[in-house]
């Protein structure tokens, strides 16, 4: 072959290289860009579900259907096995937002970092306000709103137990899909756990029978007071009361007695009126729960405050703090100025 056709060969070599090179340089480029590059068209709140079953081919589809039409398939499916996505995808619900990429998003699905939502049980709940709570929460799956309460505790195994106070007040997380039942049956045994551990720790000579009863009076010292530095206070109030064999004497075990019928105001028909839950009337403890107890009510009950004090009535002044009596004496003027206040407080003016 002659030289000058060799030199056009070698040049025409060099051309072809040169043009695949910068063929490989855009087409890398281009691929790192779709990675990197959030996706386009996503609204905030928007979310991705995988199925159980899900192939990624499906998947890909899914994103198509939620209006992702960036990248091409051979991209998507190159990027998931780059990331070892590609067949250890997660069932679950995944958030789309304006920031998410391929890549984040292939990695959220790769390790399982589902969407989560929360359900509060609120302290001093009962279990009628629970359930309403329950049924609100979305998308929490609801399966118990046909059942009464005997059903729903032989649903969560604990046949025959009454399920007033049964559930610790907390911030539950869960998943789409999950079920009512199933955030109950965790609320459930993070109370029995925290009581048994509150029993387990309990002050000596307590008067109550078993860890039963501690919850019992727990729930009244939550409904009794907001302020956490009374609790302790209160529960040793109730504990003396107890131990001399005097009636606890307090109002929101009427008003639980009193049901639906309770209008928001106590009268002193309600304190007369006989119920198995009214401590005015009957001795000794209620004979379950009247709400649901926080962690410090339950120590409150288990380990109450030394003292000699056996009354309290509120200061009135809009605080929600209490004054402590030892006397009947002391407490009769401490109602007369609670009366006093809230007269001034409310008096037409």
């Amino acid at each position: 072959m002659a030289a000058e056709g060799r030199r056009g060969l070698g040049l025409l070599f060099v051309i072809s290289a040169l043009l695949a090179g910068a063929a490989a340089v855009w087409l890398y480029d281009h691929y790192t860009g779709f990675a990197d590059a959030p996706l386009p068209g996503i609204e905030q709140g928007q979310t991705l579900r995988v199925e159980r079953g899900d192939s990624f081919v499906r998947v890909l589809a899914r994103l198509r259907e939620a209006g992702i039409d960036t990248g091409h398939d051979l991209e998507w499916r190159l990027l998931a096995r780059q990331l070892g996505a590609d067949a250890r995808i997660q069932v679950g619900e995944y958030a789309l937002d304006p920031a998410t990429t391929p890549r984040g998003l292939l990695e959220q699905m790769r390790d399982g970092k589902v969407v989560s939502y929360r359900f509060t049980i609120v302290e001093g709940w009962n279990i009628r306000e629970l359930r309403a709570g329950l049924a609100r929460a979305t998308p929490l799956v609801q399966t118990i709103g046909e059942l009464d309460d005997a059903a729903l505790m032989a649903a969560l195994d604990r046949p025959g137990v009454h399920p007033e106070g049964r559930f610790l007040p907390e911030t539950y997380v869960y998943t789409r899909g999950d079920t009512d039942v199933a955030l109950l049956r965790r609320a459930n045994r993070a109370l029995e756990q925290a009581l048994q551990s509150a029993w387990e720790a309990r002050a000596p000579d307590l008067p109550l029978e078993d860890a039963d009863q501690a919850l019992v009076l727990a729930s009244i010292i939550e409904k009794e007071t907001g302020i956490a530095s009374e609790r302790a206070q209160i529960g040793g109030v109730f504990t003396r009361r107890l131990r001399a064999g005097m009636r606890l004497q307090t109002d929101p075990t009427v008003i639980y007695g009193l049901g639906s019928t309770y209008d928001g105001n106590i009268r002193r028909a309600d304190l007369l009126a006989d119920t198995p839950y009214n401590t005015y009337t009957r001795d000794g403890l209620p004979p379950t729960p009247i709400a649901m107890a926080g962690v410090e009510a339950i120590r409150a009950a288990t380990n109450p405050a030394d003292g000699d004090t056996l009354y309290f009535v509120a200061v009135g002044d809009g605080s929600g703090r209490h004054v402590f009596s030892r006397t009947l004496d002391e407490h009769n003027a401490a109602v007369r100025e609670y009366v006093r206040r809230y007269r001034e407080q409310f008096a037409p003016r």
